[in-house]
């Protein structure tokens, strides 16, 4: 197993500060579908890796090896990018209509088991089902917080400025 002999790597990856300091500044009330997608991408990215570490902190296992902690977040994110597309999590109307905020909450439902044996296969270890339910529901919990907040503070903004 791998020990860190330096700090561990910092808790916000840099796209999570880029973003933090676009909704504190300010973000212009106009946005393109682009600059939406790419933001909530970051975004889900940003909630991913906490979700992640928490896990691994929870269990203190977080300084015991990059590679298991990296396969388990790089499993995560692509079972949510083969999965999230189809419900339309990205789509820029579905991302402003409130009554569209259940589809990343069941994006990650179903891109959980899928995260699970991903890890399970890369690391060679068994898949318990209580990490698969836990994984996926936590996962989802925070997406659709994320989600909601996200669509709280893009609707103020465009609400004050025009």
């Amino acid at each position: 197993m791998e020990t860190f002999t330096q700090k561990p790597p910092p808790v916000m990856p840099v796209a999570g500060i880029v973003l933090l300091r676009c909704i504190i500044s300010g973000m212009q009330p106009v946005m393109s579908h682009h600059s939406w997608r790419v933001v909530v991408i970051i975004g889900d990215l940003v909630v991913l890796s906490l979700v992640t570490l928490a896990g691994f902190a929870q269990h203190g296992t977080l300084q015991s090896g990059a590679s298991r902690l990296a396969i388990t977040y790089a499993s995560l994110v692509l079972a949510w990018f083969l999965v999230s597309p189809y419900l339309g999590v990205f789509d820029p109307q579905r991302m402003s209509d409130p009554r569209q905020l259940w589809r990343p909450f069941w994006a990650m439902v179903l891109a959980g088991p899928l995260a699970g044996w991903l890890r399970g296969v890369l690391l060679n270890t068994p898949i318990l089902p209580v990490f698969v339910v836990v994984l996926g529901g936590v996962s989802a919990l925070s997406l659709l917080a994320w989600r909601i907040s996200w669509w709280a503070i893009s609707r103020r903004k465009i609400v004050q400025h025009g």
